[in-house]
């Protein structure tokens, strides 16, 4: 007798060959359209399906897992980070949630360079001189930004996209520094040619770069708040491609137009989509929109980690990617 499909609701729409292979192997219900679900539909979904697979947009949290009906065995994320789901409550009604760990660092890290050079250069003044049609020619004092050879570049997580970004950055030229929550082996310090401090407000002080690269936890939470921010030079920039969470987003915007801060590149935000509008008038500040990861190759092989979760945890294993209550 041939064994029953496990049911799997999709929150989003996902890459084409992602959800074809999906439809293969599971009874499976995808979207539409990519219009985000409601609270009300994943709760309905929780309810009748075996496997849900949420996006880092989706927040699933308590109560909504207390709806849940008993067919739900595993939450198979879509994305690396996991705070928008509650693992705690998860594991206790029996849950188990996997994510897609490692498959956006090299992308990510890209981004970050991006951004650090966008800020410096004034890339995006630049392009809007150039669409605009009010370019009048090459000149000496014109668009001047900063070289980042010899800049100071300090690095706030050191995981694997942080350790990708040095390997960039040094590559550029830059110094590298980083604060970590434990210090990396002497040999891996020695490869990226990286200076460690214990002291995140001694490091964030002496910097002229800092890029953010720490997952969104509650010791994280406005990590870089009003006072740390404020420790910044003047002449310093600062770089978010991890959670916009880390920083205390209005904080952040008083300083910049106050020229406290010189510049900052987000892809990320505090409240997701929901953007200061002060931060979006200010000529120093290059916003994308939650970018870093999106690159065909990086969703595919995303979308590739939540087959073999799932497809795993069917047969009677326990997922490759499985995420531990306290492991982040």
């Amino acid at each position: 007798m041939a064994k029953e499909r496990l049911s799997v609701v999709v929150t989003r729409r996902l890459p084409e060959v992602v959800e074809t292979r999906l439809s293969e192997l599971f009874d499976v219900e995808l979207r539409d359209s990519d219009e985000p679900m409601t609270r009300d539909q994943i709760v309905e979904a929780m309810k009748n399906t075996d496997v849900l697979v949420p996006t880092i947009a989706d927040q699933i949290d308590a109560r909504m897992i207390a709806q849940a009906g008993d067919r739900l065995k595993l939450i198979a994320s879509y994305g690396a980070g996991v705070d928008h789901v509650d693992i705690q409550t998860a594991r206790q009604r029996g849950i188990l949630v996997s994510n897609t760990p490692g498959v956006v660092t090299e992308d990510t890290a890209d981004m970050t360079l991006a951004l650090i050079l966008a800020v410096t250069r004034r890339i995006p003044e630049g392009l809007a001189v150039m669409q605009s049609g009010d370019w009048k020619g090459w000149a000496p004092t014109a668009m001047m930004g900063g070289r980042i050879s010899g800049r100071r570049l300090g690095i706030l997580g050191m995981g694997r996209i942080g350790q990708a970004v040095a390997r960039r950055a040094a590559a550029f030229g830059m110094q590298i520094h980083y604060h970590n929550r434990k210090r990396l082996r002497p040999e891996i310090e020695e490869e990226l040619g990286a200076t460690w401090w214990d002291s995140l407000d001694q490091m964030v002080s002496r910097m002229d770069v800092l890029s953010i690269n720490c997952p969104h936890t509650p010791s994280t939470f406005h990590l870089m708040n009003a006072r740390r921010l404020k420790l910044m030079k003047p002449s310093a920039v600062i770089v978010n491609t991890s959670r916009g969470e880390v920083i205390d987003e209005n904080a952040l915007t008083r300083m910049l137009r106050a020229g406290e801060i010189a510049g900052a590149g987000l892809d990320v935000f505090e409240r997701g989509n929901d953007i200061n509008p002060r931060l979006r008038e200010l000529k120093n500040v290059v916003l994308l929109p939650h970018m870093g990861s999106a690159t065909e190759e990086g969703r595919i092989e995303q979308g590739e980690k939540v087959i073999i979760n799932i497809k795993t945890f069917a047969d009677g294993h326990r997922p490759p990617d499985l995420v531990v209550p306290g492991m982040l």
